[in-house]
């Protein structure tokens, strides 16, 4: 039985989503961190992809943090590493897309979410969901921004931690 009112439901495999989450399938393949790896321009490559495509502006990752991000993925057993996160969750996705979200009782910590508007790989429209599972939830879309809020827009990203952190130590104190 398919659960569709919890979580992102079966909106993450509509078939205007699917061609947004092609690497997890891609990234379980026994052969794709070697294809990835088998040059630095390959690498290079596939991040930008996800750097530039996930971001409200393709242009916002610097040449140089690109570089970065290459040079980790090559050193010796990163990228495979990092594939492997998605060999083992398979089955899990596969449960979620077949069954839904499990019924769990909604986390009662206080919880702060910022979701950027042009995040086209989490679509905002799903942070619809997220008071099924916290009950003490701050959520907001924030305009002009998508998947990597802190990269492309660090000093909101300080801002919103620092009042949130503020917020809760003034409620914790007799």
């Amino acid at each position: 039985m398919r659960q569709e009112s919890r979580g992102i439901g079966n909106r993450w495999i509509e078939p205007d989503h699917i061609t947004e989450i092609w690497y997890q399938t891609f990234n379980q393949q026994p052969w794709a961190a070697e294809l990835v790896g088998s040059s630095r321009a390959a690498c290079e490559t596939y991040f930008r992809h996800f750097l530039s495509h996930w971001a409200h502006d393709p242009n916002v990752f610097e040449p140089e943090d690109v570089a970065a991000w290459v040079d980790n993925f090559m050193a010796p057993g990163n990228l495979q590493g990092g594939f492997n996160w998605y060999v083992v969750s398979a089955p899990g996705r596969l449960e979620l897309f077949n069954h839904g979200a499990p019924e769990l009782p909604p986390i009662d910590v206080p919880t702060r979410v910022r979701w950027g508007a042009s995040d086209k790989v989490l679509k905002a429209e799903w942070g619809d969901r997220l008071g099924d599972y916290f009950s003490d939830l701050d959520f907001g879309v924030v305009p002009g921004r998508g998947h990597f809020i802190p990269y492309e827009d660090p000093a909101f990203a300080v801002k919103e931690i620092v009042d949130f952190f503020g917020e809760i130590s003034r409620t914790l104190r007799p």
